[in-house]
């Protein structure tokens, strides 16, 4: 062991609560290890009794079986004569080297994997454009239901409506992610809310009051909400490992898509009929529009046909969902219910979503089997109690509401919903203004997404922590430039803060959309253990709608009792402080099984507190201070007779984060 700084071990934080459920997290490791051949091959036998899956698929599923069990099982190369006969095919042989990361391609999958990939992104696009769909519709309807909010007068109404989906998702829409996921599944939950987003959209439009209009939008979040929470769920629970993050995050890539055609919709409907001209929009004249001019079709069609527009999307979600496999994760939980045809249906699924039958063997037994361990864990448990009373599940829950808390409390969707307003000041107001400041919008909007492309790669190469840690600072720096450009002195130098202004947007979107944006639905629907993940992606994204209804509500009122520059000020203190708590309690999840998360989340919060300040030291002596000498300490879970966290000599890895990891038994994973 090399000598350096440590980490002691803390047993007592998590020793009474993760007693009775250590043996079983390790099996989620590797339900397999240590097994003999006799002992897999009674496994084999009992399976195919259990799942009645058909006699001739017996082949592919002792040899899936026997490479559950160890990736080596048939040779490095998977060509190795084995005594008992077995051998795999040159197409399975092909199959196997193919998601190998030393020699294949993992972006090689079948077409059906990026088929229901393309499903859950149309869902995230609509998400993204259900929130700035009020952006643009708000300059004009605010006048015509007499809630503008100028001199103060009712910014709570105007942050309530705004809010009303989030709210709704907050309080109920995210709760009945887990009943709709029980009976109609992952597809039909999908289906039904996006039938909801899609009438609610419509609704808003036939609204002619403020309460109509905020009925019509809380309705909103009983599709937002059960949608925002199943759509990671079901990607991150059907595609392969190596991928996961990349095809997982196109929520939040397809989100910020969406978010932009929002924006669009906005710049593009401005000028219907007769809505942006000056008989409509010259409040301020004598005597002023009135009231039944406002939401004649003349005049509102504009503000209508924007908050209509995101009706689209989740129609054509709707009309291939189930053109896609189950998942067969859930597939799985059905057939333990008494209903043994569900096993050959996930089988089914699993071809669909892999190369080759043997991978889908492989894939249904290990599956099966970690359910196994997951069954013990809930037996006699209460599964609300374990996600705080579990230290793994409480840990993992932390970091994901965490990284949910922050997504809001950051600022992003003030910008999201009230972008035109803040730079309609900055631009002038009036006709003019308006205009220029859904243009900028717009802007904002464009950055958001083409930098959310990039999160494809860095996401499963950089790591979510350590994206995370990298774009915080930035996004303190801007949305402090926000702050100064809004500040008082700066109000008769137009161009100054219109430069100081729109570069802390537009920055604030640049850091935010690789960063923040895509991980924290990654994050939360790879983290939780299978038996209590719909109920914590529930609370996960509950958490997120509640502060995203709490951001778009409060910030007309912040306006009124701190100005702009206050309010922005706000977020960039939150971001200063995120950065610490994502040091602290958030762990870093790259690269990693859905099952072998529950070692990792085994490590107590003080470990993993005091390797952060350790790691973070090297990291200022390493690449500050060019101290190459310095000594980077190793997290890993320890074996039962060790004390401390082991320090060896790690070669840098582009600032790399990561630690190895043990199981809790020791072995290397």
């Amino acid at each position: 062991m090399a000598t350096g700084k440590q980490a002691r071990y803390e047993p007592s934080e998590c020793e009474d609560a993760n007693a009775s459920t250590a043996k079983v997290n390790a099996r989620l490791v590797n339900p397999f290890r240590g097994m003999r051949r006799e002992e897999m091959e009674n496994k084999i036998t009992t399976f195919m009794k259990t799942t009645e899956i058909d006699e001739r698929d017996i082949d592919s599923i002792r040899k899936g079986a026997f490479l559950a069990q160890d990736r080596q099982a048939f040779g490095q190369a998977f060509d190795h004569p084995r005594d008992d006969g077995l051998r795999l095919t040159e197409k399975e042989i092909k199959a196997l080297l193919q998601e190998d990361p030393q020699t294949g391609n993992k972006w090689n999958q079948p077409w059906i994997m990026y088929a229901l990939v393309g499903c859950c992104s149309l869902g995230a696009a609509v998400q993204g454009w259900d929130e700035t769909a009020v952006n643009g519709a708000q300059v004009f309807y605010q006048y015509a239901f007499g809630i503008e909010g100028s001199d103060g007068h009712n910014p709570g109404i105007r942050g309530l409506i705004n809010a009303a989906p989030y709210l709704c998702s907050a309080v109920l829409g995210c709760w009945l992610t887990e009943p709709l996921n029980h009976v109609l599944g992952r597809r039909g939950t999908i289906f039904v809310t996006c039938i909801i987003s899609s009438a609610t959209c419509v609704w808003q439009a036939f609204t002619n009051s403020w309460w109509h209009l905020f009925i019509a939008r809380f309705c909103l979040g009983l599709g937002v909400g059960p949608k925002s929470a199943t759509i990671p769920v079901y990607s991150a629970e059907c595609v392969p490992a190596n991928i996961r993050g990349a095809l997982v995050m196109m929520w939040q890539m397809w989100t910020a898509f969406g978010i932009m055609l929002g924006y669009i919709a906005g710049v593009i409907f401005r000028d219907v009929l007769n809505g942006d001209s000056s008989a409509c929009t010259n409040y301020n004249a004598n005597p002023a529009p009135t009231k039944e001019l406002l939401l004649s079709v003349q005049c509102s069609l504009n503000w209508r046909l924007m908050l209509a527009s995101p009706m689209v999307l989740p129609l054509i979600a709707a009309a291939y969902v189930f053109t896609l496999p189950e998942s067969p994760r859930w597939l799985l939980l059905k057939a333990r219910q008494g209903k043994p045809g569900y096993y050959t249906k996930a089988f089914q699924s699993l071809r669909n979503l892999r190369h080759s039958d043997l991978q889908a063997a492989r894939d249904l037994f290990l599956i099966h089997h970690l359910l196994d361990g997951e069954d013990e864990i809930k037996k006699g448990t209460n599964r609300f109690f374990e996600l705080w009373s579990v230290g793994r599940n409480r840990r993992a829950l932390i970091a994901s509401l965490t990284v949910m808390f922050l997504q809001q409390i950051c600022g992003v969707n003030v910008m999201a919903f009230y972008s035109s307003e803040v730079l309609a000041k900055v631009f002038g107001g009036g006709t003019r203004g308006d205009k220029k400041a859904l243009l900028g919008s717009m802007g904002f909007g464009i950055l958001n997404f083409i930098f959310a492309l990039p999160a494809v790669y860095t996401i499963d190469t950089f790591g979510r922590r350590n994206l995370l840690l990298c774009t915080f600072p930035f996004l303190a720096l801007f949305q402090l430039f926000t702050s100064v450009g809004s500040l008082p002195a700066f109000q008769d130098n137009s161009t100054t803060q219109t430069g100081l202004i729109l570069t802390g947007m537009y920055m604030f979107s640049i850091f935010y959309s690789p960063g923040e944006g895509p991980v924290p639905f990654v994050y939360s629907a790879e983290s939780m253990p299978l038996y209590v993940r719909d109920l914590g992606m529930s609370m996960a994204t509950a958490t997120l709608w509640l502060f995203n209804f709490l951001l778009a509500v409060t910030f007309p009122s912040f306006q009124v009792a701190f100005t702009d520059s206050g309010a922005f000020g706000y977020y960039a203190a939150w971001c200063f402080v995120g950065w610490f708590m994502i040091l602290f309690l958030v762990y870093e999840t790259k690269d990693l099984t859905l099952e072998q998360l529950d070692a990792r989340f085994s490590i107590p919060s003080r470990t993993h507190a005091l390797w952060a300040l350790n790691d973070m030291n090297w990291v200022i002596r390493y690449y500050l201070f060019r101290q190459r000498g310095a000594v980077r300490p190793v997290l890993s879970v320890l074996e039962d007779s060790q004390t401390e966290v082991d320090v060896q000599m790690l070669t840098p890895r582009k600032l790399s984060l990561e630690f190895e990891h043990c199981d809790i038994h020791g072995h290397d994973n």
